[in-house]
């Protein structure tokens, strides 16, 4: 466990160094291929740097935040766009959280104004409670694991996911809040509202990454499509490479996880609802709004889709790993730490849910 948290705190050293040289960069070499060539080895430096962690906290966090997120926020650095970018250069202690952490600062030019951004990224106290509360009903389900049906435990475990993810961006986006005083956007838009995959995928799903791959992907593949294609149909090709590359980042942060050779289920899950969201999209313009689901029917049907596919393709993998197992033994090992006062290894202890 020491060791593990030596490499962490090397890896964020480094992660922060480098940070620190890209926004160098960015003064001396305001734009061509030399401002890329510069920042390229930074990019395939932050593809490595997870590497040297083993923990599903450490190492899962930090994949997701430097592997995929901070290298794609590079990659738009690199040729001048995103939110990295700015003229005159944004300064450094915005520059290191907005690229290596979850968050993306709203704008004015980008239609919020201030209290309308304060209302929409802030939740009500109670909205957190609730899901807290809920999340520790969960882990005691899972003390009778071996009486209940499969399928409802892994139903459980989509809820344990959204309610874990939302709980650590959020917990991210009020640090960066309280660091920079600057209103976030939201994280997650209630993904158990959504009434279509285009409403899950892209306004309500985690949305930090939604909003890092449409620069990234979506928009270049669609202004390539628009030139060999009809624009109507052009969209269809960039939603493909979107959950293309989703899928292989989720590859890498699955293989940080886990250690164990990729299988391509979790590339197929993607691609499968890539298929599934072009087709919806082309139906939709097809019938051009002359025929919808009422929301009470394509809601909970959007929903049965997203948990039935993950349990074909999403949980195996991350299950055959021992996820689950590492993810509890880290978390009691983390308390004892705290309770002890000394380090805990995870493998010293033992986890009485699973």
């Amino acid at each position: 466990m020491e060791g593990e948290i030596n490499n962490f705190i090397m890896v964020w050293i480094t992660v922060l160094a480098s940070l620190a040289y890209c926004h160098t960069v960015d003064k001396i070499f305001p734009k061509g291929y030399t401002r890329c060539l510069a920042i390229l080895p930074v990019i395939c430096l932050f593809f490595y740097l997870p590497l040297n962690l083993t923990s599903i906290h450490l190492g899962g966090t930090t994949s997701f935040f430097i592997a995929w997120l901070a290298s794609f926020k590079l990659i738009l650095f690199a040729f001048c766009k995103g939110p990295l970018y700015s003229n005159p250069p944004i300064p450094l202690s915005r520059f290191i959280p907005l690229a290596c952490l979850p968050i993306r600062f709203s704008a004015g030019t980008e239609g919020f104004s201030s209290q309308e951004t304060k209302k929409k990224s802030q939740k009500s106290p109670t909205n957190y409670v609730t899901k807290i509360i809920l999340l520790v009903i969960l882990i005691r389900v899972y003390d009778y694991k071996n009486y209940i049906h499969h399928y409802i435990i892994l139903f459980c475990y989509c809820l344990h996911i959204y309610f874990m993810l939302e709980m650590i961006l959020a917990m991210v986006a009020t640090l960066a809040r309280v660091l920079t005083r600057v209103e976030l956007e939201p994280q997650f838009d209630e993904p158990y509202l959504a009434t279509s995959l285009q409403d899950f995928w892209g306004r309500r799903w985690n949305l930090m990454v939604s909003n890092i791959l449409r620069p990234t992907v979506y928009d270049p593949v669609l202004s390539i499509s628009k030139r060999v294609m009809a624009r109507k149909w052009a969209v269809l090709p960039a939603v493909l490479a979107t959950f293309l590359v989703s899928g292989l980042m989720h590859e890498l942060v699955f293989y940080n996880i886990g250690r164990l050779k990729p299988t391509g289920e979790v590339m197929c899950f993607f691609l499968l609802h890539g298929v599934s969201l072009a087709m919806e999209i082309g139906i939709k313009k097809v019938l051009k709004g002359r025929f919808t689901l009422p929301w009470i029917v394509s809601g909970p049907l959007t929903l049965a889709y997203v948990m039935t596919t993950s349990f074909w393709l999403f949980f195996p993998p991350f299950l055959r790993g021992n996820a689950d197992l590492k993810g509890c033994t880290e978390s009691i090992a983390f308390i004892e730490s705290v309770k002890n006062h000394r380090l805990v290894s995870p493998n010293n202890v033992t986890c009485p849910f699973l």
